[in-house]
């Protein structure tokens, strides 16, 4: 088997990962380390929890430490593109984790939080920016970073990033670095949108995929509840009461659901935390830290907000309500069954969503075992199916988060719309 030291890693770095405990890299790990030591772009598809952070993050610590110098002032030499804050924070700490023997500064940027200590941190100069889209272009705009003398550009979660809405500041960015840089871009899935933008980015690139697309862990155990609406919470009861569920992630596809299931929880003496765009930065840093230190058993997050959630000791994961997108569900489950370890996926299946489920199995070429022995059983979820809501269905077909509004002048009344248009008509006249 591979070992670190078999990469041609420089020492420094060497020491860091032996320091974190690990001697073996992952298949990403081996697959693209070596390449990207070379200065070759690299595309990489690959599911979370496999070690995508340390496959790119060893070789562009290596290539900048080799004469890392005084960065400059608001031109940084790397820059990594991740599509929400949490997983930006933990490509930071991976950045100062396997660095810390380096001459180099990292900033980490975001949207939600002051931008002060981010200009700052600009002026003062660093060698690599990890940001999210939204904050990176803010201080763009405002002259404060500069992307002419990016040596390494690194897009991470390609496909979640462009499910979130991002193609168009992705695009503005690129536009604004140099021709003659190194492209990293990784991937869980390789949808059509995705590989259109990997094609436009990438020169000649490395292909590396350590396992087939939008499957799922092989350690994870899978289990479905075909369960009432109006009777899930009620099954979520049922299910804490199991203490082999040590540390729990909820999924929900609203934040204010995510809420409600928090108070429930709290209610009946579990300790929880939500997590979602609604809540102030500080609050969901105080969530991830319970989560993390054991202090909170369960975590209540929405797919957007979960993405960047890396903690060991995930023991199950609860899709609360399943996701209208297949691939969504592969991300949820990913985040149990971490570093060597199995781990347990449980899912809520009411009738409404027995399609959404369909779909699942479908993507992941797998038929999900049925629990029946649970008190909330029931059978007319695939007996007698309902079509998901018309709002629902929209979603699913265009792989939407959020189904667009409809034209509010469409749904006013007949009589107000003459009114209007008569309005406009005499206004014009005059």
């Amino acid at each position: 088997m591979t070992e670190f030291s078999g990469l041609k890693l420089a020492q420094p770095i060497l020491r860091a990962i032996a320091d974190e405990g690990y001697t073996n890299p992952t298949p990403i790990q081996a697959k693209s380390i070596p390449p990207l030591l070379e200065g070759r772009d690299l595309l990489g598809v690959a599911q979370t929890g496999t070690g995508k952070t340390a496959a790119f993050a060893l070789p562009l610590l290596q290539r900048l430490g080799k004469n890392a110098g005084k960065p400059h002032s608001r031109h940084p030499q790397a820059l990594i593109l991740a599509p929400t804050r949490e997983l930006a924070t933990q490509i930071g700490d991976a950045i100062k984790t396997y660095g810390r023997q380096l001459r180099l500064r990292s900033a980490v940027v975001f949207g939600g939080t002051s931008i002060r200590p981010q200009i700052k941190s600009m002026i003062h100069g660093v060698h690599i920016v990890i940001a999210t889209p939204g904050r990176l272009i803010d201080l763009m705009n405002q002259g404060f970073v500069q992307l002419d003398q990016i040596e390494t550009f690194i897009l991470d979660e390609a496909d979640r990033m462009l499910d979130m809405g991002f193609i168009h500041d992705v695009r503005k960015i690129t536009a604004a670095l140099p021709k003659h840089r190194q492209t990293v871009f990784f991937s869980a899935t390789m949808p059509k949108t995705v590989s259109g933008l990997a094609d436009t980015l990438l020169l000649n690139p490395v292909k590396v995929a350590v396992t087939p697309e939008a499957t799922t862990a092989e350690k994870v155990k899978q289990r479905v509840f075909y369960v009432a609406k109006d009777k899930k919470r009620d099954l979520l009861t049922h299910l804490m009461a199991d203490e082999h569920i040590k540390r729990v992630l909820i999924f929900t596809r609203t934040k204010h659901r995510a809420d409600r299931i928090t108070r429930h929880l709290q209610r009946g003496g579990i300790e929880a935390a939500a997590i979602h765009g609604n809540k102030a930065q500080n609050a969901r840093q105080r969530a991830l830290k319970g989560f993390r230190e054991g202090a909170i058993r369960a975590l209540v997050a929405t797919d957007i907000a979960a993405r960047g959630i890396d903690v060991d000791g995930v023991t199950h994961v609860i899709n609360f309500e399943l996701p209208n997108e297949p691939e969504s569900y592969v991300h949820r489950i990913g985040r149990t069954a971490r570093a060597g370890a199995t781990g347990m996926a449980f899912s809520m299946c009411d009738p409404e969503e027995f399609a959404y489920l369909k779909d699942i199995e479908k993507t992941i070429r797998q038929n999900i075992k049925v629990i029946t022995d649970q008190p909330f059983h029931h059978q007319d979820v695939e007996d007698n199916p309902k079509k998901p809501e018309k709002r629902q269905q929209r979603q699913r077909r265009r792989g939407a988060p959020q189904a667009n509004r409809r034209n509010t002048q469409n749904n006013r009344p007949k009589r107000q719309r003459r009114r209007n248009s008569r309005t406009k008509q005499a206004v014009g006249a005059r």
